[in-house]
């Protein structure tokens, strides 16, 4: 596979959303504003989940750390299939217009009411591609909305179940996507949020319940094993693109309204480096 591309910074792509506003392109979503990973004994919100429900995490690296947050994480609300449109229509709200979702990999602001599955609607993309471990639409990994996407019909297609790497061709009527036979390597602004959802459903679902153990691994073409290459890509991705207010927002309205559980590597990204 072509490594062709580099990752661009955000002020590129700070200054590229500004330049489709002013030619009328359709928004893409807010850039990001890197955040410095906080710890605990501050007074920020961080600080208080880690003396709060990180408390049992704190301290640990590799198999330890992630079994920890296994258990933290495994505490949740479940929705069904159906209930994730709803969901989805509140976690992925356009700040800047709340009668819209922002779609993941076109950056697309469009009407939440545009949702279905005919030509130029969005639907439910699994980022943890369903076929990687056949738990479908089941309600557990099949509708665990911290992988659940908006994303257009047409698009959501082209990735099918393909693995994450870099290279490829352009996406057709997705700006900064590329994709090949094996991969696909979304824009910039949401390669860090891909690579951590997919690192999230490898912490949350261990084999310990009637799902598989998902695992990333290096590899691509992981057909039906449960398993998503390629970690070693993912975790540049998620250590170039730290997470921004909107994924943070995320965030906080799946804890807060829906499954009251979170993504461990929004709030502390540097976990993904002490686990893999």
């Amino acid at each position: 596979m072509s490594s062709r591309r580099r990752f661009y910074a955000r002020p590129l792509l700070a200054t590229a959303a500004s330049i489709a506003v002013l030619t009328g392109v359709a928004a893409t979503a807010p850039a990001a504003t890197p955040t410095t990973p906080t710890t605990a004994g501050s007074s920020s919100p961080a600080a208080t989940l880690d003396d709060t429900y990180y408390q049992d995490a704190l301290g640990k690296t590799g198999t330890a750390l992630k079994s920890s947050l296994h258990s933290i994480i495994s505490e949740q609300t479940t929705l069904s299939y159906s209930q994730v449109w709803d969901a989805l229509k509140a976690t992925d709200e356009d700040p800047a217009n709340s009668s819209n979702v922002i779609l993941l990999y076109t950056g697309r602001s469009q009407s939440k009411s545009e949702n279905g599955g005919d030509t130029g609607d969005w639907n439910r993309e699994h980022v943890w591609a369903k076929s990687h471990g056949d738990f479908g639409t089941a309600t557990g990994p099949g509708t665990d909305i911290h992988h659940l996407r908006p994303e257009d019909v047409q698009v959501n297609s082209t990735r099918g179940n393909k693995d994450f790497d870099n290279g490829g061709s352009a996406v057709s009527g997705a700006p900064g996507n590329y994709t090949d036979g094996d991969s696909f390597e979304p824009r910039d602004a949401v390669k860090g949020d891909v690579a951590r959802m997919i690192l999230y459903m490898a912490v949350r679902y261990e084999g310990d319940d009637s799902f598989a153990d998902l695992e990333p691994n290096d590899s691509v073409s992981n057909g039906s094993a449960p398993n998503i290459g390629r970690l070693s890509v993912l975790k540049q991705w998620s250590q170039e693109d730290p997470p921004d207010s909107f994924e943070q927002n995320r965030n906080e309205v799946i804890f807060d309204q829906f499954q009251h559980n979170r993504n461990p590597f929004i709030d502390h990204p540097e976990w993904v480096e002490a686990i893999w």
